[in-house]
């Protein structure tokens, strides 16, 4: 499936045109075009390729999948990789969507593996602003950039969330709760690891396109895209924080569980020592042999009281101490 648009003189004078008019707008530097195919076949990806000169490398990583977010530079254009980032709301887990995009002087091609990117909603950031329409290539390209990396902030926002809810329940008693917080820290540690694969080397990506040389974004484009970088640097310094957060409450877990142990211990080890009480007497004076109130109901009446006496003591001695 394909969707196509031409820009001209800073406005939008096409839309949903055939491919193959292509040839016609791309050689005027006046016109900008956008090519968008989602899950394209080999003869797409050829025709592409012959259209508008691309090299077979960048070719080869868009179709590929799970590529690695990166900007790499070619005599005629440039390749740009990136991932979108949603979330399961079910499983917790993200979700990413990859895209390509080969980016010329006059057209932008984005390649989707599937349709679980969205693009309805880079359309929308660039309806949004039509006055910036004018700058050709590097509008469409920031508009592409700011939808991806504001999902990246969205799923850290997210994610921190999740966190703080893991981090309420860490304290809570009972056995569901711990095995809750053991299953949710490593799905979170799962899902924060995917994230940094993805966020981190945007910052690389986004810096990348700020260099001059490049000519993709021009003056006017700098400070939207230095604001775009900006965000990539937030939601990365987050998403690092984050994954210490996730540390420290996995470890904190094991430290609650063994402190829980200890006390159970203490407790056991507690009502064992009283229980050891009468079973010391009455073994004492369940002796064959004859003792001091053998036989007589006094020793009966010595021996239960023994029983009773240190039993409580002992039991008042660790109720101070907190021991049971």
């Amino acid at each position: 499936m394909a969707r196509t648009r031409l820009y001209r003189n800073g406005n939008l004078e096409l839309e949903d045109f055939p491919v193959e008019d292509i040839s016609e707008y791309v050689s005027d530097p006046s016109a900008v075009v956008w090519l968008d195919l989602c899950a394209p076949g080999p003869a797409d990806l050829a025709m592409i390729s012959e259209e508008f000169g691309l090299h077979a490398l960048a070719v080869e990583d868009a179709r590929n999948e799970h590529q690695r977010p990166k900007l790499d530079r070619y005599r005629t254009h440039s390749f740009l990789s990136a991932y979108a980032i949603g979330m399961d709301q079910e499983s917790g887990l993200l979700t990413t969507s990859e895209v390509s995009a080969f980016i010329t002087d006059t057209a932008l091609i984005t390649v989707r593996k599937d349709a679980g990117f969205d693009i309805e909603q880079v359309v929308a950031r660039w309806d949004d602003a039509p006055d910036l329409v004018k700058h050709g290539v590097g509008f469409l390209v920031y508009g592409l950039l700011d939808f991806i990396v504001d999902g990246h902030f969205a799923a850290v926002q997210e994610l921190d969330d999740r966190i703080e809810e893991v981090e309420e329940a860490l304290f809570e008693e009972g056995t569901r709760e711990i095995e809750s917080v053991q299953r949710r820290s490593f799905e979170l540690r799962k899902s924060l690891v995917r994230l940094r694969r993805v966020v981190l080397p945007m910052r690389e990506v986004v810096n990348s396109l700020l260099r001059r040389d490049l000519h993709i974004v021009s003056e006017p484009l700098m400070p939207y895209f230095q604001d775009v970088y900006d965000h990539v640097l937030r939601a990365t310094e987050w998403t690092e924080s984050l994954r210490d957060m996730v540390t420290s409450i996995m470890e904190t877990n094991l430290t609650v569980q063994g402190n829980r142990m200890n006390l159970i211990m203490k407790k056991v080890t507690s009502w064992a020592s009283i229980i050891a009480v009468p079973t010391a007497i009455t073994g004492f004076y369940g002796q064959n042999v004859p003792y001091p109130g053998f036989g007589t109901e006094w020793g009966f009446l010595v021996s239960t009281g023994a029983t009773v006496v240190l039993s409580a003591v002992l039991y008042v001695s660790f109720r101070r101490k907190d021991w049971i």
